[in-house]
């Protein structure tokens, strides 16, 4: 026999954040860039070199990190790539322009995760999740992340 007394009353039971929209869907993604496929690009299976899509994922998350006039770096920092995991969905070949969509998935204190889709049109040739850290550029350490940073990311996270 239980006390159903005790229990919390469903109004102050603890939420759970709203699933996120799958990476494998455009309307996931408020944060754009794009990419024009190049001849050099393809392989000798004549489609995308594996290897390219990380060139298309830093495209997709230097558009935000490295914007002059947002500044998001603290001084003396910039940003490092300590993960990145690609998943390979569809190919892509030349030539074609593809689609970078980026969303802000984690926060921590000197590190943030970002989720990628690769898209020609409405296909999703790839998704891509990267932890990048703030690294102060003379200690080379880890470096906490800015109030104004924490904030633009806050913003951002799971659109």
């Amino acid at each position: 026999m239980t006390d159903d007394s005790a229990a919390a009353p469903p109004s102050l039971a603890p939420l759970s954040p709203a699933p996120l929209t799958p990476a494998t869907e455009r309307a996931s993604f408020k944060i754009w860039a794009y990419d024009k496929l190049r001849y050099n690009d393809t392989d000798r299976q004549g489609h995308v070199n594996n290897a390219v899509f990380a060139t298309f994922c830093e495209t997709g998350r230097v558009g935000f990190l490295y914007n002059q006039q947002l500044a998001l770096a603290a001084p003396g920092c910039e940003f490092v790539v300590v993960r990145l995991v690609i998943d390979f969905r569809a190919e892509l070949f030349y030539p074609a322009r593809i689609d970078i969509g980026t969303r802000v998935l984690k926060i921590g204190r000197t590190s943030f995760t970002v989720d990628q889709g690769i898209f020609r049109d409405e296909v999703c040739a790839a998704t891509a999740e990267t932890v990048c850290v703030q690294m102060h550029s003379e200690t080379r350490r880890a470096h906490a992340l800015s109030p104004r940073m924490l904030d633009w990311l806050k913003e951002r996270l799971g659109s």
